[in-house]
């Protein structure tokens, strides 16, 4: 279970970067870390879908 719950919250974080690099990348931009631009992005996303409930949820439903 705690495999999967990683997996699942890790997924979407590496599609951010994924997306942010090769965006980037297709603009020229090949010096500029996709950090600098995916990092916000990724701290957004957690919070426009209520990470933290959805995290503590699963780790309950997990026990019960």
């Amino acid at each position: 279970t705690a495999f999967e719950m990683g997996f699942l919250l890790y997924l979407p974080f590496v599609l951010v970067d994924l997306l942010c690099a090769s965006i980037l990348t297709a603009m020229g931009m090949v010096m500029m870390p996709p950090t600098m631009i995916s990092t916000p992005l990724k701290i957004l996303l957690f919070v426009m879908v209520d990470g933290w409930a959805l995290l503590v949820r699963s780790l309950v439903a997990s026990f019960g």
